[in-house]
């Protein structure tokens, strides 16, 4: 998982925000057969999902049907989430029957597991088409006034390449890149599981974003033209890719970029980060001023705080210095360590959480500390990874469905 899961920082910053429900931890998993692994695809080919009702239209008229047709299918897919062709009750038979014959399929996967955390947080395992599983989060608040937001923290990849040192997703491989359904299709599946509308996405769960640029940058506006989630509901989130902040900065996004930097200096943060070596801190700090300048989007920067590695008061002054070096503005989000299986690393105590804060508060930088939310379901900042994100759910693991730990190492 990305080090910077979970919620926007003004969604689940201090003061806390409350929980929309308490329950024990629960886990269910599918009863349905798992299938003989096959051949994945080729990106998108013949799937409905995160096609424009212009691009449905035009698909309803090459099939020799009105336009209007290609609206249906636009409010089938994102209105009523239809999940199967033959669902699509309200179009004619023969319509149906033409869109399967012609290849075509909806793109929604199956939910191979949940687990539900007591403070209401729901991680989901969906099982994809090469039998490989990833993991999305749903994360449920109400406010003061009693109005629900739900949070979808949702992947890019099919684990991460970059292993950080203190995330579970890169320690237990990489596989593929995700296609733009599959990126969209967890929205709708967090939607269907909690049965409300999702009114935040974070992508922050498994994976690089910047690494599938071209797919998250189409999902992102699936989401916002057709599921209809507002740009600045949706944040992005980054380790540094040489390159792709500009990228980003040329498409003019409302959407927040949160950058995870963890360390207040090139050395520690190649310590922590190992991908940081080929884009020095300087380089990822100027095109950072450079994103605010070009499209007046505010960064977050995300900053795990991991006891006596980088959550010492010199590493908070060190790090003011390095933000008003490279400008104003900017918001630090600071993240206690949560624990993974294998790590080294512990969580700092409250007492030098709150140090840290005030010590970047002192010198007028905007910070804010992440509730912890889901760390009993592994559904935590850094906690996302399963045992089928590099090699396939096979056929015959069928049978341990029935094991409450399986595909939740962490």
């Amino acid at each position: 998982m990305r080090p910077s899961m979970a919620l926007l920082q003004h969604t689940l910053s201090l003061p806390l925000a409350r929980s929309i429900r308490s329950r024990s931890l629960t886990i269910h998993s599918s009863a349905v057969a798992v299938p003989s692994i096959k051949k994945l695809a080729h990106a998108d080919s013949h799937v409905l999902l995160g096609m424009s009702e212009q691009e449905l239209q035009q698909l309803a008229v090459d099939l020799g049907e009105e336009k209007y047709r290609g609206k249906q299918l636009h409010h089938l897919l994102y209105k009523r989430k239809a999940k199967d062709i033959q669902n699509f009750t309200n179009l004619p038979q023969a319509f149906r029957n033409n869109l399967q014959e012609a290849g075509w399929s909806v793109g929604r996967s199956p939910v191979y597991r949940t687990v539900t955390s007591a403070d209401g947080t729901i991680k989901l395992l969906i099982k994809l088409e090469d039998n490989r599983l990833v993991e999305t989060v749903g994360i449920p608040v109400e406010d003061d006034k009693g109005s629900v937001r739900l949070t979808a923290c949702i992947s890019s990849q099919v684990g991460c390449p970059l292993r950080c040192s203190f995330c579970a997703t890169g320690k237990g491989g990489f596989s593929r890149n995700l296609q733009r359904h599959e990126i969209i299709e967890q929205v709708l599946a967090i939607e269907d599981i909690f049965k409300h509308r999702v009114t935040n996405v974070v992508f922050m769960g498994m994976g690089e974003p910047m690494l599938n640029f071209k797919a998250v940058l189409e999902a992102h506006q699936c989401l916002n033209k057709d599921v209809q989630i507002g740009q600045r509901m949706i944040t992005i989130s980054t380790v540094g890719v040489p390159n792709t902040i500009r990228r980003l900065a040329s498409h003019k996004l409302q959407s927040t970029l949160a950058v995870s930097l963890h360390a207040p200096n090139q050395a520690l943060r190649e310590r922590i980060v190992p991908s940081a070596k080929p884009y020095p801190l300087e380089a990822l700090m100027k095109d950072c001023r450079d994103y605010f300048l070009q499209t007046s989007r505010r960064i977050s920067f995300e900053y795990a705080l991991l006891a006596g590695v980088n959550d010492a008061e010199e590493h908070a002054i060190e790090l003011v210095e390095l933000l008003h070096k490279w400008g104003r503005g900017y918001h630090v989000n600071l993240i206690p360590f949560n624990p993974i299986e294998g790590s080294e690393y512990k969580r700092p105590n409250k007492k030098a959480v709150l140090a840290f804060a005030g010590a970047l508060e002192s010198c007028n930088i905007t910070v804010s500390v992440r509730q912890t939310r889901g760390l009993d379901a592994s559904a935590a900042c850094g906690q996302l990874r399963n045992k089928f994100q590099k090699s396939p759910l096979l056929a015959e693991s069928e049978n341990l469905q029935s094991q409450p730990d399986m595909a939740l190492a962490c």
